[in-house]
């Protein structure tokens, strides 16, 4: 057990905890990838906070028991000195780790660690957005039942102390490693509650070294540990008024930060959850990516990442990552978002990050999307071929054999989020692509050459890359 006091804030850790522990499935690539992973209890006094006259500043302190979930290099002379801290998302009313399923392929083929923090109430007493989620201490009373979370308007201080407890090797969380950067990441859900530590708490803190906020709506969370509002339904009206009554509130940008934060967007994110009330020109230390052709959350999240461990095949990839309108069984209208592009420009958007932190040059800066109307009623302008003008561009909808987009699902539950894929017919496709396969793979080539000299796609993921496009052109 390590225990420190940060002011009026203290915080302890004991751990490893024995046993198996609850975050989802499994990941198999864990051990053949040469990690670990292990679980630790947090715990202690953490502050909640008000606006005041001179800014920020403590509300009152209550106690608290949590948890962090730790993947590492199981030999320290691989562990590169980055360490990703995501704010576990609870939309669906438990602990996910949405970042670690879009972008551990780069996590752990850089040698970086990642620590799970269940920052916020739901993922200890469950609920989530619809209500229905079973938190950590019913899914296992024996191991979690001395949890406690006061609420989630301590969650930022919490969000805090687990830092601190990743930057100081006297507690064990990374084997006794000291870590040279230690990044926030947050997707949804968690993003907004970043965004909302990024304007008001770490100018106090100053615990991490850069954040990158993933798929952010309009807004951040109140201090009083507000978030989403929690849904009766997953009826689409619900969504349409909870949509109107975030535009109605506008927007809370991140104009500029103390340290880089890199915000990356889906289309989704930027017209669904309007975002674009949000946007801002790129400061210093600022950048906004918008993903044309992406969807919130797409296949490669949803069905590839729980078995992509760097070891599948070409075709098993392909195979995994291919249109389906059942995603995890989940029924949609038409066919999800199947384009990867999300996860390959999340793995770019961490390399840059950890550049940037580290002293090196600053993240590229991208083009917005194109829109039409008003802010408040925005529309994505579309080309021929019916795919997004403008954004952050990759092959996917520059070479494209479908339309993808963020926009327009249909469906059950939280399927809404999830975008479409709408293929071409046939005839479009031999007009587009008259030379068949090789035309459309040395086009496609040409397209991915071009993303990743802007930045937006790693050279090590091209091979795969343009294997995987091949293989899934349409005969």
């Amino acid at each position: 057990m390590s225990t420190q006091v940060q002011g009026k804030s203290e915080w302890r850790v004991e751990g490893p905890v024995s046993g198996e522990h609850t975050l989802g499935a499994p990941f198999a690539g864990l051990g053949p990838g040469g990690y670990l992973e292990e679980e630790f209890f947090l715990s202690g006094t953490a502050n909640s906070y008000r606006l005041g006259d001179q800014g920020v500043e403590p509300a009152g302190a209550e106690a608290y028991h949590t948890r962090l979930v730790v993947r590492r290099p199981a030999e320290p002379e691989k562990f590169n000195g980055t360490v990703i801290v995501e704010w576990f998302n609870v939309s669906g009313g438990a602990d996910g780790g949405p970042d670690w399923m879009v972008a551990h392929r780069q996590i752990m083929r850089s040698g970086a660690a990642w620590v799970g923090v269940s920052a916020q109430q739901v993922g200890i007493d469950g609920g989530g957005i619809l209500g229905t989620g079973v938190g950590l201490r019913e899914s296992n009373p024996e191991r979690y039942g001395s949890l406690r979370h006061p609420g989630d308007a301590y969650s930022f201080d919490i969000y805090s102390h687990a830092g601190h407890a990743v930057r100081d090797p006297a507690t064990r969380v990374l084997g006794g490693l000291a870590p040279a950067r230690v990044i926030a990441i947050g997707s949804s859900q968690s993003a907004m509650f970043l965004v909302t530590y990024i304007n008001s708490v770490d100018p106090q803190a100053r615990i991490y070294d850069g954040f990158i906020v993933h798929g952010r709506g309009s807004r951040g969370a109140d201090l009083s540990g507000e978030g989403l509002r929690r849904r009766t339904s997953a009826d689409p009206a619900d969504m349409e008024r909870m949509a109107a009554e975030w535009r109605a509130r506008g927007g809370e940008a991140i104009p500029d930060a103390r340290v880089p934060v890199i915000t990356v967007q889906s289309e989704t994110d930027v017209i669904e959850m309007s975002g674009i009330l949000a946007r801002c020109a790129d400061g210093q230390n600022t950048r906004i990516w918008e993903i044309a052709g992406a969807a919130h959350f797409d296949t490669y999240g949803l069905i590839a990442s729980h078995e992509d461990d760097g070891r599948l095949s070409v075709e098993r990839l392909a195979e995994l990552m291919g249109p389906t309108d059942e995603p995890l069984g989940l029924k949609s209208e038409e066919p999800v978002n199947s384009a990867p592009q999300l996860h390959y420009v999340l793995q770019a958007a961490l390399t840059h990050l950890e550049r940037w932190v580290g002293g090196g040059v600053a993240a590229p800066q991208a083009p917005l999307l194109e829109t039409t109307g008003e802010d408040s009623e925005p529309t994505l302008a579309r080309d021929d071929n019916g795919n997004a003008r403008g954004g952050l561009r990759t092959p996917w909808v520059d070479v494209p054999t479908a339309v993808v987009s963020g926009m327009g699902a249909k469906g059950e539950g939280f399927t809404r989020l999830f975008g479409v894929t709408r293929p071409f017919p046939p005839a479009k496709l031999a007009t587009l692509y008259p030379g068949g396969r090789d035309e459309y793979t040395e086009r496609f080539s040409a397209a991915a050459e071009s993303a990743r000299a802007a930045g937006f796609l790693l050279e090590a993921d091209i091979p795969e890359i343009l294997a995987v496009a091949r293989v899934s052109f349409p005969d």
